[in-house]
């Protein structure tokens, strides 16, 4: 069965860094598109971005584009997400995802089906 785990998650404030990391197993993990979400209290989880399966396209959602970079490391299984400029509506627990199918573009939050525990981020103003 699939299994991810989060890790990097914490305090920072306004205008720094974090770089969360998920590590995979259970399934060949270079076949798959990685994605990560968001879920901030009282809302929905939500898609942030995601990576395709070979680690060479990549899709994020307006609100975070050109502050976050998501890559893969297909030989240690990981994929990392690199948060700069900070802001408080960032705060939320972020939760790593794989896609349902192999082969996949992950740029779409429609194609994931599996999440890890998450981890939670919070940007102080």
């Amino acid at each position: 069965q699939v299994e991810l785990v989060e890790s990097g998650g914490g305090l920072v404030q306004a205008g720094g860094s974090l770089r969360l990391s998920c590590t995979a197993s259970g399934r060949t993990f270079s076949r798959f598109a990685m994605g990560w979400f968001r879920q901030a209290p009282g809302q929905e989880r939500k898609f942030v971005g995601g990576i395709n399966w070979r680690g060479d396209r990549t899709s994020y959602v307006d609100s975070v584009r050109g502050r976050f970079s998501i890559s893969r490391d297909n030989a240690n299984k990981t994929v990392a997400l690199q948060m700069n400029n900070l802001k408080p509506e960032d705060t939320a627990v972020y939760y790593c995802s794989t896609a349902r199918i192999a082969y996949g573009l992950g740029m779409t939050p429609a194609e994931f089906g599996f999440w890890g525990q998450g981890t939670q981020v919070t940007v102080s103003s």
